[in-house]
């Protein structure tokens, strides 16, 4: 997940809204950004009620972090320095070759994006908790491509809008 912000709807919204306190009904509307920007002032973060990378690492909602080309920020930053390599928090082309070379080091599928089983083999959060999330997670999107992988292609457009996949 890059981003939530006002209008999307589904179990991630839900997961945030849970963290913030408010009613989790999956819909992220008025009253879940409201919160969403009360949450980032509090706590030092650009104040724009769009749940991103940053925030989410904040509120130890990494499973929906995904880093990609044109991502910016402390999240990015942290992730270049875990690569050793210059660290302006933006996620350039040098950057995502830079993944991709890791993401083929380590037996990962390298499209030069930074999700879950990326940041599990980083260890990019020391957290136990985080640790301990980011590998399931990685197991259960292992699991879900096997299965996708097998569906037929009439399915695949409905998982794909199930996880929220093509959409800009």
């Amino acid at each position: 997940m890059a981003v939530l912000l006002r209008g999307l709807k589904g179990e991630p919204v839900r997961r945030l809204q849970e963290k913030l306190g408010v009613t989790a009904d999956g819909d992220f509307g008025p009253g879940t950004e409201r919160a969403l920007k009360a949450y980032q002032q509090e706590n030092g973060l650009a104040v724009d009620g769009i749940a991103g990378p940053d925030t989410f690492s904040h509120m130890k909602l990494y499973e929906l972090v995904l880093l990609r080309r044109g991502t910016k920020g402390e999240t990015v930053k942290k992730m270049q320095q875990a690569l050793g390599i210059d660290a302006d928090g933006i996620f350039g082309k040098g950057t995502e070759k830079a993944v991709k070379a890791y993401q083929s080091e380590n037996g990962l599928t390298a499209d030069g994006m930074v999700g879950p089983a990326t940041l599990a083999k980083m260890e990019l959060f020391k957290e136990p908790e985080a640790k301990a999330v980011l590998s399931s997670i990685s197991e259960v999107s292992e699991n879900v491509w096997d299965t996708v992988e097998e569906a037929a292609a009439g399915t695949w457009d409905k998982v794909k809008g199930m996880f929220g996949f093509g959409k800009g």
